[in-house]
């Protein structure tokens, strides 16, 4: 076949974790693909930093973040930049993951010139507009413009089959975050260990990971979660609470005006990932409301708290290998103290990933090569 131009549009740390492992798995092919790697840069250093891990670098930067946009403003400036990477490129199909702002955008400019849309991670759904907000709609908004969806999980699949979306498009692969895992060599996560030493940070078993960021959880429901998280630190104050913080300043200023001040809690910047990885895989207990983490923290066995009400990754909860606590204080505290009351090996998690095994970029490769050839 002649040489397609895939051309893959991200802009955030998940997008990049996750569509790493396709653009290098698609590299292994120079015959076949002419890969054009774009970044929107929606999380300007994250992304660029992540990339570096896998040994990749944008072939183009759009730096489309100003401080204090509206989502209108973010779409319209994604969208306006996007066009003209069109216009400069020759595309045979793009390629985009999940459902942030560059996702829909991505998706809508490539429609616009009528060049295939393919989904990666396609057919999450919370079937709540305002949860996870904007991300559900977003998600939902990409599926009706792409030519191929790659499920994760027949959940997934399903739910996309319930939209009249037809089955010979629809493709069960895992999850790419999986395979990421994988990515990452024994050399960078010994360079992870050997930062925490040098911040003086002891992992043991007694770490707490938490991470807390998303829009819905803004403003009340933040006030709650941390009032959990301040009960927790002062119960057990032989365990060690790590905190990357969101530069968010609805969460950054909220989280150091209230936790700033404890021995055992660590204000961390947002990590690099492999950093994020290494403590995932060393942590007693997770609470989190990110997507990411609720994906790859089975991996390593440890309870996850995900503090939304409502998932588009339900298999996580349906295997037990998370639980939705919400922002309620009550559920956080008592399903908390039941792990961090017992050592870590008795709380770890027997149940498989069911996300994936790592072999997610293969399959997707294969089935876009199936495309082109058919």
């Amino acid at each position: 076949m002649n040489k397609k131009n895939i051309l893959f549009v991200f802009g955030t740390r998940p997008e990049v974790i996750k569509l790493a492992p396709i653009i290098l798995e698609m590299k292994n092919y120079p015959d076949k693909y002419r890969v054009i790697i774009c970044n929107t840069e929606q999380q300007k250093e994250l992304s660029n930093q992540t990339l570096a891990y896998f040994g990749l670098q944008a072939d183009i930067n759009l730096d489309c973040m100003k401080e204090n946009q509206t989502l209108i403003e973010i779409q319209t400036r994604i969208l306006s930049a996007l066009d003209k990477v069109y216009s400069d490129n020759t595309v045979d199909a793009t390629i985009v993951q999940g459902d942030t702002m560059t996702v829909l955008c991505g998706a809508l400019a490539s429609f616009y010139r009528k060049i295939p849309v393919f989904h990666v991670e396609a057919g999450l759904r919370s079937y709540d507009i305002y949860e996870p907000f904007p991300e559900e709609i977003m998600r939902q908004m990409t599926s009706r413009v792409a030519e191929l969806h790659f499920a994760p999980t027949e959940k997934n699949k399903n739910a996309l089959l319930k939209e009249d979306i037809s089955e010979n498009k629809i493709f069960v692969t895992g999850n790419t975050v999986i395979d990421a895992l994988f990515c990452l060599s024994e050399d960078t996560m010994q360079k992870a260990k050997l930062f925490y030493e040098e911040n003086e940070i002891e992992i043991d078993d007694k770490v707490v990971l938490i991470t807390v960021h998303r829009r819905e959880n803004h403003g009340e429901r933040l006030d709650r979660i941390l009032n959990a998280i301040e009960f927790l630190i002062k119960k057990f104050s032989d365990h060690k609470f790590i905190i990357p913080v969101h530069p968010n300043p609805n969460v950054r200023c909220k989280i150091y005006d209230r936790l700033g001040e404890y021995e055992n809690v660590y204000l961390l910047k947002p990590l690099d990932y492999p950093y994020l990885v290494y403590l995932m895989k060393h942590a007693k207990l997770i609470l989190t409301d990110s997507g990411g983490i609720q994906e790859e923290a089975p991996s390593f066995g440890c309870p996850t708290l995900v503090m939304r009400y409502e998932t588009e990754r339900q298999e996580g909860i349906d295997a037990g290998v998370s639980v939705l606590v919400g922002a309620e204080y009550d559920k956080i505290i008592s399903l908390s103290d039941e792990i961090l009351s017992r050592p870590r090996s008795e709380s770890r998690l027997k149940a498989q990933n069911p996300y994936g095994k790592g072999d997610s970029a293969k399959i997707i490769e294969h089935i876009i090569d199936k495309h082109f050839n058919r």
